[in-house]
């Protein structure tokens, strides 16, 4: 049986955001139960992205572990508007500490890492708009889009959520709601990586 909190949900009912807030205090049941929701996504993402000629340098599984754990425990000024929001914050915060462990272990390697520069099974609509050689333009891209829609594109494409999940992640009322704003997403990227303008921060 689920355990329950003392507000009477159990821990599956509970949100991704609700349980962050109880993560912040320490609260050692909700950080197992978010490492349960991203931790082995994460991995897969970043295993992935790894150049081969530096894997050995680290333990990918570990450094995602460690990432998340101390992540978890300090966002103390980040509020993320929903669970895929979370989901795509948390994707940076494990990419920025992998290339911090790769700077520490082999001095002068991580800037030459590119940790999305690898061949990766970005399904269409994505790949049509973004192609397997604009990763850099992507990165600058998708980093110019709104919350919303930069959640849509990574829990969607990159960390490989059905439109099902998605619309629960990102609190839409339907998988076809969900895969309206995946669509919408991705032509404001594709818009930005042809040079469209200044960045795009909210819903049409």
């Amino acid at each position: 049986m689920s355990r329950r909190w003392r507000d009477g949900l159990t821990i599956s009912e509970e949100t991704s955001l609700s349980l962050l807030a109880r993560a912040r205090t320490g609260d050692a049941l909700a950080i197992e139960a978010l490492m349960g929701r991203y931790l082995a996504r994460l991995q897969r993402w970043a295993s992935g992205r790894i150049p081969p000629a530096v894997r050995g340098l680290l333990d990918t599984d570990d450094v995602v572990q460690d990432a998340l754990l101390g992540t978890f425990r300090r966002l103390e000024d980040f509020k993320p508007k929903h669970d895929g929001a979370l989901m795509a914050y948390l994707r940076q915060a494990v990419a920025n500490r992998i290339r911090t462990e790769l700077r520490r272990r082999a001095v002068g390697l991580a800037e030459a890492v590119d940790l999305d520069g690898l061949e990766s099974p970005l399904p269409s609509p994505l790949e049509a708009a973004v192609g397997r050689d604009e990763v850099h333009r992507y990165e600058a891209a998708l980093a110019r889009l709104g919350e919303d829609d930069r959640a849509a594109v990574i829990g969607r494409f990159e960390m490989g959520y059905s439109y099902d999940a998605l619309a629960r992640a990102m609190g839409r009322p339907s998988a076809d709601a969900a895969r309206k704003t995946v669509e919408r997403a991705v032509r404001k990227l594709a818009g930005l990586m042809l040079g469209g303008g200044e960045s795009v921060s909210g819903e049409p």
